[in-house]
Parts: structure tokens; C-alpha cells; sequence
């Protein structure tokens, strides 16, 4: 019986230096190999890679928000602290995020400069606050929530 797991993401991009600025800047990953203009692989430091970057031009078409593909990738950070370190961070630079308490985790969703869908989040099952399972509900996690945990 094989148990297979979650390697990597690969997406697709318009303009791999820019690209990869992001991730670095936003997501801390750094670039482990690069294949010429085409290729980028990217890591927390983990693995050799958990995104790769595929260069596809700058004319490449943005897929449809209700068409079938991928919705996002998702990035863990270990506590409410960093996830607003994360959220200023973005938000300073002028990155749309939009942010949700879903009882089991803080979350922000944004897009990449490609329109790739991204999530950070942090677990909060834990919190005295928390809950095991996500039963479909959501509440608004606003901006001064998510700054003060900056200050815990």
C-alpha cells in the first residue's frame, strides 16, 4: 500500500524575477535551483523545493475565477504574531488580503502578481477560543484583532 503526500505546488507565472521577489519578500522562501528562464524552485528551507515557478510570458491568460483548477496554496506560521508580522508586511506594501477567523485558524488570502490564490494561516485550535473541527463558520478577523498580536 503506497501513502503519498503533498510534494510541492507549481504555478504558473508571467515574469519569473518578479515572481520570485514576491515569495521571497512575502513568504521568506528562498530560491534553491533555477533551469534558465523557465524553472524557479523555491523553499522555507524544509525540502529542495515547495513551490516551483513556471515562466509562461507576459501575455499568459488568467484563468476564470469560477472555472475548476487550483483555488490556493496555504502557508502555516506558528503563531498569531508571525501571521500578523505577515499581514503588516502585506499590507504596507499594498497587497489585497482579505482575513477570516475560522475558529480553528486565523487566515489571509491573497493572490500573487499572477493571480495564483495564497493563504497564511495559523492554527488556533489550541486557543481558549478554538474548536476542533471547522463546522462551515466564519467570522471577520478585523486589522486591529490581527495587530494586537503583535504586542503578546
Amino acid at each position: 500500500m503506497y501513502s503519498p503526500k503533498i510534494g510541492h505546488a507549481h504555478l504558473k507565472v508571467r515574469d519569473l524575477d518578479r515572481s520570485i521577489a514576491f515569495y521571497e519578500r512575502f513568504l521568506r522562501l528562498h530560491e534553491t535551483e533555477r533551469v534558465g528562464e523557465q524553472y524557479a524552485f523555491l523553499t522555507s528551507g524544509a525540502f529542495h523545493h515547495e513551490i516551483a515557478l513556471q515562466n509562461v510570458g507576459p501575455d499568459a491568460l488568467t484563468p476564470p475565477a469560477h472555472a475548476t483548477g487550483l483555488y490556493h496554496v496555504a502557508f502555516e506560521v506558528g503563531s498569531k504574531r508571525e501571521f500578523a508580522e505577515a499581514y503588516q508586511a502585506l499590507t504596507e506594501a499594498g497587497v489585497e488580503v482579505a482575513t477570516v477567523d475560522h475558529f480553528i485558524s486565523w487566515a489571509m488570502y491573497f493572490d500573487d502578481p499572477n493571480g495564483n490564490g495564497l493563504e497564511i494561516y495559523c492554527d488556533t485550535r489550541n486557543e481558549l477560543d478554538g474548536r476542533t473541527l471547522w463546522h462551515g463558520d466564519n467570522i471577520p478577523l478585523p486589522p486591529e484583532k490581527i495587530m494586537a498580536a503583535l504586542n503578546s
